[in-house]
């Protein structure tokens, strides 16, 4: 219940749907064609085109991308991956659901994604690694020079775990084309949404018929008639979900504005708060899909409490994601403690996600920020 003096709730995140979004899935229900026809054939081109990569192969959503794209590059039993150590569990899972063993590298102070220093410390002490797998944390890209260069040098395959970069871009390259495979969501709190729903991007044709194979029961998509050709899944994306996603990909340049603009709107609202923002390489490398910030230390046991006080003022908040090695079932299975990644603990346990979406308007900050005052007030 949100207190009356704090008038409507403030979410930490709102899909943008509008006339046009509503009008494409309509048409799509009422053509009775709803699986695996032309509007998927569109989002694909449209995603390839709008980032740039050859190929896009729209699965049912970010996990499937992920799971798809190292079964794409034979990895299983025996083989590890490294990964980066702070994103939804999802990364770390398909690692394992593969049979594959994670191999967790540290973050970045800055940016929060994956070090490149502390990859090649990984890299250099096992033969066993076959990809690596860093992640564009809350949409700021990963220092992917820097990253290539060190998986160049050891003869490594990328995928990136670009799920909440989409419109990102650095040094004039969009996420998910800078790797070998490139793996996209399409979540509700994602810029781009169409419910559930996945993109995996790739120069590679052999890669990309691989995954086009294992999305649909192992059929062999160039065959003339149904040919299967080896196991497979069923993890299609729907054609009214692709006929959202290419409305919702046709306006990406507004909303990434949009949040932009939030985002500088918050900048100056939580100047001298002792908050630390998240970094990017530069400033198209961030899509803000979330906008994630430090509390100071002293603070980080009471987030919970915050996050709490916060929403008993109107303003929905959450911790920013996981420290991926300390999740139940990989500190059990791969005996990983505190200390062991000591920038993934200090951002995971301080990281607060403030509300980010094209709807919030600069009224809306400013009571986020005055909320978010008295909650650290509240507490000390």
């Amino acid at each position: 219940m949100v207190p009356a003096e704090t008038g409507r709730l403030i979410r930490l995140a709102e899909p943008d749907i509008d006339d046009a979004d509503l009008r494409a899935v309509e048409e799509v229900l009422r053509s009775g064609w709803l699986v695996q026809g032309p509007r998927v054939a569109a989002f694909e081109a449209a995603m390839a085109a709008r980032t740039g990569a050859p190929h896009a192969v729209a699965v049912a959503n970010g996990t499937a991308a992920l799971h798809l794209a190292l079964l794409a590059l034979e990895i299983g039993p025996g083989d590890a991956v490294a990964v980066a150590t702070y994103s939804w569990p999802a990364t770390a899972n398909v690692i394992a659901l593969v049979g594959a063993t994670p191999r967790f590298v540290d973050i970045d102070p800055v940016t929060w994604a994956m070090d490149p220093a502390r990859l090649d410390e990984v890299l250099g002490s096992s033969a066993r690694v076959r990809a690596i797998l860093p992640v564009h944390p809350f949409g700021a890209m990963a220092p992917m020079p820097a990253l290539l260069q060190v998986a160049e040098r050891h003869g490594v395959p990328v995928v990136e775990d670009a799920a909440c970069a989409v419109g990102a871009v650095l040094g004039g390259r969009a996420a998910g084309c800078w790797g070998k495979l490139g793996c996209f969501s399409f979540h509700p709190r994602k810029t781009v949404t169409t419910g559930e729903g996945g993109m995996v991007t790739t120069a590679d044709p052999a890669l990309a018929k691989r995954l086009r194979i294992l999305r649909n029961h192992g059929q062999d998509p160039d065959a003339p008639a149904p040919d299967f050709v080896a196991p497979g899944f069923n993890l299609r994306l729907t054609e009214f979900q692709a006929a959202l996603g290419t409305t919702q990909l046709a306006k990406l340049d507004r909303l990434l504005a949009r949040r932009r603009e939030v985002a500088s709107w918050y900048g100056a609202a939580l100047h001298g708060t002792g908050l630390v923002v998240q970094g990017a390489p530069e400033p198209s490398a961030h899509s803000w899909q979330a906008y994630v910030a430090l509390l100071p230390t002293p603070l980080a046991p009471r987030r919970a409490e915050i996050i709490a006080a916060l929403k008993g003022r109107g303003v929905e908040a959450q911790i920013g994601t996981y420290h991926q090695p300390l999740i139940r079932w990989a500190r059990e299975s791969g005996d990983f403690g505190p200390g062991d990644f000591p920038v993934t603990d200090d951002v995971a346990a301080r990281a607060l996600a403030l509300p980010m979406h094209a709807s919030l308007t600069r009224e809306d900050v400013a009571r986020v920020a005055e909320q978010l005052t008295h909650g650290l007030r509240e507490v000390t």
